[in-house]
C-alpha cells in the first residue's frame, strides 16, 4: 500500500518521551476510555481485540484491565513504539494475552476475524481519501461482520477562525506537557506536511466507504473527534 504512514515520525527519541510530552492530555485521554469500555461493554468475555496504531500502548494496557480475558493484537510499524508498548504490558502482567506485530496491516498474518478494533490518532496521517479509505477496509475485512470499530482522529479542516482558537489552546497544552518552542514548531510543520485537513463529515465519509455504518461521533476534545462504527456484511 503507497503512503503509509512513516514510522521516523515516532523513532527512539520521539517514543522514548511520548508518554511524557503527553502527560497533559491524561484527563482526556482516560475520558475517552472509560466512553470505549463502554461501547465495548457487550463483547464476550473472550474476544479479540485488534489495536491499530498501539502506540506506546496505552489504550490496549487500559482495555485489557477493563476485559481481563480478551486476548490483544497490537499492530504497530515504529519498532521503538513497540518496543515500549511489549514493556508496558509486561509491566502490567497482561503480555501473555498480547500478540505484537512490527509493521502494518497489510503485513499481519491471517487470523480469525476480529471483534472490534481500535485505531486512535492514526488514519490522519493519510493524506489521500483513497489511501484512508483503503486503510479502513484492511481494519473492516480483520473483522468479523458487526465487529466494532474505535476510531479517533485529529479533525483538522475546520473553518479558520475555529481552527485558529483550537489550536492555540492546543499549543498550551503542549507547553504545560514540557514541549520546546522548537518541539511545538516541528509538529506545527508535521501537522501541514503529514496530516490531512478534513472536516468531520468527511472523515466519516472515508469510514464508511471502507465497509462500515454510518460513524456515531461519542467523543470530541480541542481536535481530537472519536467515533464508532461496526462492520458491514462481508463482501
Amino acid at each position: 500500500m503507497q503512503n503509509q504512514p512513516s514510522p521516523i515520525l515516532f523513532d527512539q527519541n520521539v517514543a522514548a518521551a511520548y508518554d511524557e510530552k503527553t502527560a497533559l492530555w491524561a484527563a482526556g485521554r482516560d475520558a475517552l476510555f472509560s466512553l470505549i469500555r463502554l461501547i465495548l461493554a457487550d463483547l464476550s468475555s473472550e474476544a479479540q481485540i485488534l489495536c491499530v496504531g498501539v502506540g506506546t500502548g496505552t489504550e490496549m494496557i487500559a482495555l485489557a484491565q477493563a476485559f481481563p480475558h480478551c486476548r490483544f493484537t497490537a499492530v504497530e510499524p515504529a519498532p521503538a513504539m513497540l518496543d515500549i508498548c511489549r514493556q508496558k504490558a509486561a509491566e502490567h502482567g497482561i503480555a501473555s494475552r498480547c500478540t505484537f506485530h512490527a509493521g502494518y496491516l497489510d503485513s499481519l498474518p491471517t487470523s480469525a476475524p476480529f471483534d472490534a478494533a481500535t485505531c486512535l490518532l492514526v488514519s490522519q496521517f493519510f493524506k489521500e481519501a483513497a489511501d484512508r479509505s483503503h486503510f479502513f477496509s484492511q481494519i473492516a475485512h480483520r473483522l468479523r461482520p458487526g465487529g466494532i470499530l474505535i476510531n479517533s482522529d485529529l479533525v483538522l479542516g475546520l473553518a479558520p477562525p475555529v481552527h485558529q482558537s483550537l489550536f492555540e489552546v492546543w499549543l498550551r497544552m503542549l507547553g504545560g506537557s514540557g514541549w520546546s518552542e522548537a518541539d511545538i514548531e516541528k509538529t506545527r510543520a508535521a501537522w501541514q506536511l503529514h496530516m490531512a485537513a478534513l472536516t468531520p463529515p468527511d472523515i466519516e465519509a472515508i469510514i464508511v466507504a471502507g465497509g462500515f455504518t454510518t460513524p456515531v461521533l461519542f467523543f470530541q476534545t480541542l481536535f481530537i473527534h472519536a467515533w464508532f462504527a461496526t462492520r458491514t456484511a462481508l463482501d
